[in-house]
């Protein structure tokens, strides 16, 4: 069984690393989705995996790292592409939520990544 809670966070960022005149190369922002999703065995006493409360409130302190900031201030988002920010979730998530499969980041509503951990 999998479930999947997103979350929603607007921030500022720019991609240092791109090629001189590059548009992302300028500071922008996004209304950047992120999924996650954990997967496991339904609890027959509760009939959840687990509750979504939990997932929430795993998530609220890199949420509150997250909204409204300038990514590339972040340590270990100095370069906060799309798949960065993945990895960067999953390693603060994976302790806390040992079921975690997949971390999804959209920054538009036609560009995401998903990552699956490593």
């Amino acid at each position: 069984m999998e479930l999947r809670k997103s979350f929603q966070f607007e921030a500022a960022h720019a991609l240092p690393n791109v090629p001189a005149g590059h548009k992302c190369r300028r500071l922008h922002g996004h209304s950047f989705v992120v999924e996650i999703v954990v997967e496991g065995p339904m609890d027959p006493q509760f009939g959840w995996v687990m509750d979504y409360a939990d997932i929430k409130a795993a998530f609220k302190p890199l949420w509150e790292q997250l909204d409204h900031h300038y990514l590339n201030e972040i340590p270990g988002m100095e370069n906060p592409t799309s798949e960065v920010v993945a990895v960067w979730i999953w390693d603060r998530l994976k302790p806390l939520l040992p079921l975690l499969t997949e971390i999804v980041v959209a920054e538009t509503c036609t560009a995401k990544c998903v990552y699956r951990g490593r």
